[in-house]
């Protein structure tokens, strides 16, 4: 009989929990489902998605220890814990809220609001601290009530009244100021219970609390999708972007009968500052041009185009290196200020056997004297383009043997560093030249990319961007 009572008991128990364990599951089961798209999401989740999910879970574990049912069916070792966690929880979920309001303001509510997240930080850690002693659990309670309700007194003002909703990142949102004010009303009912001394009705707490917890994720949501067309379109212009920048480049190497001409170009994002052009008055005349602009992605496009533009009004003194440098330099000078780029430039005569090299602030010429199996350092420098307006570029005169091979590059390949920060340097590049002695120039390219990919790590991405021109004279 008296196995009879406890049963009948128990039943009685569960029904009358069971509203509080779906809930807190439901809760619970939200609040995990938020943190997982977060995760998955990563950058475009933002981290509004984890504090929501962060209070969501809470707030369903918070549901469900306050059950007799769900605390007796715990292990030994989580039902000693309970007590902890369940004033950890009392304390920290006004903290957790607070994280995520403060991903939906701006300015000076954001900075009040940080405030909070500080004061509450406080309160939880006394009032944890003093549970852990020994004190009771809800010693610190009515501070911590406290600080919700002026927190809430705070936004209520910031969703409700136009003048304030500027500090939202979605201003005048109608959903979220419905739900806000659905959630003060209800926190001012249970809250006016303990005064009036009247019954609330159950579920209130809950509903007030899945309104306004719908309306933030309506929110996250909406910031998600807006950020992701935002992605989308910044992609898609990107895209574009690239495909001007390799229209301006060379379609294809030029073709001369004493010269083998290989070129390469990995940029290190989806547009890059380096830049390459070749100038060809006839047969045996060829002027080559590298450039690095400093900095990456569309800054340094933009300038690189504009060195594109730039060398046409200097062409016509394709044949002398310290013109085209000089020019370039002013037209830049004067339209590009505090930005600054390094150049090379060589102008090959196949007829006499000879060229001509200046450069601005840039790595060497690397010239490879296949007959005496040595490699020249070729420096010829004038200062970067940007520095002086009026810089001077020292020309160099180059004689041209049969079997010599040259190397224009930007700083990209040979300062590709490896896992112990080692550059890959002037003598791994020898190596390879050297290795390749026999190989065609285009072989040659494509050998020293490899290097520099076995060279960096493979959990590191590129670095800079990598433009290489190898020239074989025949």
């Amino acid at each position: 009989m008296n196995g009879m009572n406890t049963a009948d008991a128990a039943l009685e128990t569960l029904r009358g929990e069971v509203v509080d364990i779906v809930l807190g599951t439901i809760f619970l089961s939200i609040g995990a489902t938020a943190c997982a798209i977060a995760v998955i999401r990563r950058r475009r989740g933002g981290p509004i998605l984890v504090w929501l999910g962060i209070w969501s879970g809470m707030y369903g574990v918070q549901k469900l220890l306050q059950t007799a049912v769900v605390v007796a069916v715990l292990p030994h070792a989580l039902k000693s814990a309970t007590p902890y966690v369940s004033t950890a929880v009392m304390y920290l979920l006004l903290v957790s809220a607070l994280f995520a309001w403060r991903e939906l303001t701006l300015g000076k509510i954001r900075f009040l609001i940080q405030v909070g997240i500080l004061a509450g930080l406080a309160i939880a850690l006394i009032g944890f601290g003093t549970f852990v002693l020994g004190g009771p659990a809800d010693k610190w309670k009515f501070y911590n009530n406290l600080l919700a309700v002026l927190a809430m007194l705070v936004l209520l003002a910031v969703v409700q009244v136009p003048k304030f909703s500027k500090f939202l990142v979605i201003p005048n949102h109608r959903v979220l100021a419905a739900a806000t004010l659905i959630f003060a009303l209800e926190v001012l009912y249970t809250n006016l219970s303990t005064v009036l001394h009247y019954r609330t009705l159950p579920l209130v707490d809950s509903l007030g609390f899945a309104a306004l917890l719908f309306s933030l994720g309506y929110v996250a949501l909406e910031i998600l999708f807006t950020n992701e067309r935002r992605l989308l379109s910044i992609e898609t212009e990107l895209e574009m972007a690239r495909q001007i920048q390799f229209s301006i480049l060379p379609a294809r190497v030029p073709e001369l009968e004493n010269l083998r001409i290989a070129a390469s170009y990995h940029p290190m994002t989806a547009v890059a500052g380096d830049f390459y052009q070749f100038v060809r008055s006839d047969i045996n005349h060829l002027g080559i041009l590298v450039a690095d602009v400093s900095g990456h992605g569309i800054p340094a496009a933009l300038i690189s185009s504009m060195i594109k533009v730039a060398m046409q009004s200097v062409a016509v003194h394709a044949d002398d290196p310290a013109q085209v440098l000089g020019g370039l330099n002013r037209i830049l000078s004067s339209e590009v200020h505090g930005q600054f780029a390094s150049a090379a430039y060589v102008w090959i005569d196949t007829e006499n056997r000879n060229a001509l090299y200046s450069a601005a602030g840039h790595p060497p010429l690397l010239c490879w004297r296949n007959t005496r199996g040595e490699m020249q350092r070729i420096e010829s420098n004038g200062l970067l383009f940007g520095v002086e307006p009026d810089a001077e570029y020292p020309v160099c005169n180059v004689p041209l043997e049969p079997s010599d091979r040259f190397l224009l590059y930007t700083d990209g390949v040979t300062e590709t560093e490896n896992a112990a920060g080692e550059a890959f340097g002037d003598r791994q590049l020898e190596r390879v030249v050297r290795n390749n002695r026999l190989h065609p120039a285009s072989e040659l390219s494509r050998q020293v990319l490899a290097e520099l990919q076995r060279w960096r790590p493979a959990a590191v991405n590129q670095q800079d961007d990598i433009t290489l021109i190898v020239v074989d004279v025949l």
